[in-house]
């Protein structure tokens, strides 16, 4: 049975078929965000994916694994090193092909193939509808873990798949660059805020990342859907499109539909708004 060059995205249906095959890695990325005094706290999924997870699959820990140890944003890429020994000692290397999911709209799924993405890994895809959409299917259920074993993840770091905030002042104002906010409308024209001031970059598009996946099902929207509302937001006429969001989560879906567009220059801003308005020099808009 062929598994080669599957798309980015993956129906529940490619997964069921190829399930059982020795080079495939499927990791549960699942991150609950648990309010907290007009924030949220994150919180590892690793508890739940231990009472059921998709039959062979490993946990991957976006927060205590492949987050950077040595910064006090949250949940920012790790440094090459770091990301390659825990990619190698999940079993992901060589001749593997990986698929993420996880248990709510993609987002966390979307934040390791990018990550992915950042170290020169192209065989990861994400399983549309995730485990909401595989459960609702029927389909198996473990609480078996995986028997994976470990390899070597090379890293072959690209650059500008994230940039920094030095990278994003250089951009403002550029007819070439579009910025892109994965965050709420309400969020975008700072009504709500859940980072140290309101609002947005300035000259952001706004394409919330919860408006790209249909609420019944789960899964992605169709994709002339998908790419009507980012050309409406100018992003498909743009050189450069950077999108982030508040932590750099919900702005890797949106870069990962863009890549699914073809749109060939895409990077996010892994700081987002928690890094950006935390700045008092920074610029900001709302309304």
């Amino acid at each position: 049975m062929d598994i080669a060059a599957p798309a980015p995205l993956v129906s529940t249906e490619w997964l069921a078929e190829h399930l059982h095959d020795p080079k495939l890695r499927i990791f549960d990325c699942s991150v609950t965000l648990v309010p907290v005094d007009g924030g949220v706290r994150a919180e590892s999924g690793r508890a739940a994916w231990t009472t059921g997870h998709i039959p062979g699959s490993g946990f991957a820990d976006l927060i205590h694994e492949l987050s950077d140890r040595n910064t006090q944003l949250p949940m920012m890429m790790p440094p090459a090193d770091q990301f390659a020994e825990v990619m190698g000692r999940y079993g992901v290397g060589p001749g593997t092909q990986v698929v993420l999911y996880d248990c709510s709209n993609h987002s966390w799924a979307t934040r390791l193939w990018w990550m992915l993405r950042a170290m020169g890994f192209d065989d990861a895809s994400v399983l549309d509808g995730g485990f909401r959409k595989w459960k609702a299917e029927g389909r198996p259920v473990s609480i078996e873990p995986p028997d994976y074993l470990p390899t070597t993840f090379v890293a072959r770091p690209r650059p500008d798949v994230f940039v920094d905030k030095e990278h994003v002042k250089a951009a403002l104002g550029s007819s070439d660059v579009r910025l892109i906010n994965a965050l709420s409308a309400d969020e975008h024209a700072g009504r709500v805020s859940r980072t140290p001031r309101p609002g947005r970059i300035p000259g952001s598009g706004n394409v919330p990342a919860s408006s790209l996946v249909d609420p019944e099902t789960g899964t992605y929207l169709p994709i002339e859907t998908l790419r009507a509302m980012f050309r409406d937001a100018g992003a498909l006429d743009a050189g450069r499109v950077i999108t982030y969001c508040g932590g750099g989560i919900a702005a890797t879906s949106a870069a990962f539909t863009l890549v699914r567009l073809g749109v060939p220059h895409v990077s996010v801003y892994d700081g987002s708004l928690v890094e950006w308005s935390s700045d008092p020099s920074l610029p900001m808009e709302t309304g």
